[in-house]
């Protein structure tokens, strides 16, 4: 009886205190309710771990620590990138699985988990050979390039299936609310992992390597393994059916890129995320070589970005359940960030590494933005059981976009610093800014460009998901 008084009073506290706590309570319903949703959202913690391993920690030990040449690492991190435009191909084939228990998500989710631990089982021992350079010359850099690969296929296939699965599962009006919360434990899943990582490879061996990449291993099959546990229910219909022949990839495409707008949007996604992502690797050299920032002071860019995107994801998720235009929404984050950059431009004559920091934030706010609703719209083109496919594309072309964005700043900012820093076109051009604003002023054009493909779809208008304040919090949640 005591237990069952104490439990009350729990709920109770946590009903007035749950909204304000927990910022996306209230994306949970009477079928989804929120204990499973967060259980749900945890695929993203493993997805966000392998995105730090391959673009962060391991970058920087193979360089540094394991003197592997920067060309060569350049390319492993890339890798991943070659199973990207495969992800609308993924969707679509989940969309369509048949199986015993007339499962769609699950089995693609678990084949995911089994790629990235197999990736990162082997990926300690490919990169020791890599680094010693014993044996056959093939066998290092091969292993390695495996190693990555598996790794990027198994991240690829993990979130496009557990994005259909969150579609699936959420009611339409909860979707942008849904949504927000996935990327927001991404994000914090990439911020925690980040600080993880570091931590445990203060005093770096190649044992503690091999330490930390299997212990990762391990935590993506658990994690995984309790986010998809029991959040498929079991089908006999399509159960009994699974002997019939899918719908074909070609066709189903043709059918999803006949509907509205679908390749307008899809242009607008790209351009959109070339604009925002093509900084990526040059915001801190920026501010430590041109604005003389110290190490400490640079770290705090990524921050500042990832707060402007938490806060992006919780107002964009807000105003798109309440019945938001999600074109109107993904606007107004490009023209924040074509704002944010112009900022951040500024802040070399004024010399002002507040004005940069403020740039630097309204970047993460205004990308966030772009990428919920842009990710909403195209799911909202789903027809007849096709959202795998539907947020299979987006994510093929954000990712896809997004690094090659990455590697195109990087070239562009050499190559303007290579013409320019030997006077060819003038003292005034000679500064070493030069190569860096080349890209900012870049992606303002890219922006604006993609604002411009947009304005179709803006005066049509977006699907709308919510329905005025239905909403489902803490408050709904049972007492007893």
């Amino acid at each position: 009886m005591k237990d069952r008084k104490a439990s009350s009073a729990f709920m109770g506290i946590l009903k007035r205190l749950g909204p304000s706590i927990l910022p996306f309570a209230d994306a949970a319903t009477k079928e989804l309710p929120l204990p499973r949703l967060l259980r749900l959202a945890l695929f993203q913690i493993s997805v966000g771990m392998a995105i730090v391993l391959l673009t962060g920690t391991l970058n920087r030990v193979m360089v540094v620590e394991m003197g592997v040449g920067a060309w060569l690492v350049a390319l492993m991190v890339s890798l991943p990138l070659l199973f990207a435009p495969l992800r609308a191909l993924l969707g679509h084939r989940s969309d369509n699985h048949r199986s015993a228990f007339g499962w769609r998500r699950v089995p693609y989710l678990w084949f995911g988990t089994m790629l990235q631990f197999g990736g990162l089982a082997i990926m300690p021992f490919a990169l020791l050979v890599l680094a010693d350079g014993s044996g056959p010359a093939f066998l290092g850099p091969m292993a390695a390039a495996l190693a990555f690969l598996l790794v990027g296929a198994g991240l690829h296939t993990t979130q496009t299936a557990g994005l259909a699965l969150a579609t699936d599962l959420a009611a339409p009006e909860q979707r942008p609310r849904v949504v927000a919360l996935l990327y927001v434990i991404l994000l914090l899943g990439m911020v925690l992992a980040s600080g993880i990582f570091g931590w445990l490879l203060t005093d770096y061996s190649p044992g503690r390597l091999i330490e930390v990449l299997q212990g990762v291993a391990v935590v993506t099959i658990v994690v995984n393994l309790f986010a998809l546990w029991k959040q498929e229910a079991i089908d006999h219909d399509r159960a009994k059916a699974r002997h019939e022949p899918g719908v074909p990839f070609l066709e189903a495409w043709r059918a999803l890129a006949s509907v509205g707008h679908v390749r307008r949007l899809l242009v607008v996604i790209g351009l959109g995320t070339v604009g925002f992502n093509m900084q990526d690797i040059l915001l801190e050299p920026y501010g430590g070589e041109i604005l003389g920032m110290s190490v400490s002071a640079t770290t705090t860019l990524t921050a500042l970005w990832a707060m402007g995107m938490l806060m992006a994801f919780s107002l964009a998720g807000y105003v798109l359940t309440r019945g938001g235009d999600p074109y109107r929404v993904g606007a107004i984050g490009a023209v924040i960030g074509v704002v944010a950059f112009i900022i951040v431009v500024l802040a070399v004559p004024l010399q002002s590494t507040l004005i940069f920091r403020l740039g630097t934030g309204l970047i993460g706010f205004g990308g966030g933005l772009f990428a919920v609703s842009t990710l909403l719209a195209m799911m909202a083109f789903a027809r007849d059981q096709q959202s795998g496919m539907a947020v299979g594309a987006w994510g093929a072309v954000q990712a896809t976009a997004a690094g090659g964005a990455i590697a195109l700043g990087g070239i562009i900012r050499d190559l303007v610093g290579l013409i320019t820093g030997g006077g060819l076109l003038g003292e005034t051009l000679a500064s070493p800014a030069t190569g860096y604003l080349a890209v900012y002023y870049l992606e303002i054009g890219i922006l604006l460009a993609a604002l411009v493909v947009m304005i179709p779809l803006l005066r049509e208008g977006g699907p709308r998901h919510g329905t005025g304040d239905a909403r489902f919090g803490m408050p709904d949640f049972p007492s007893t």
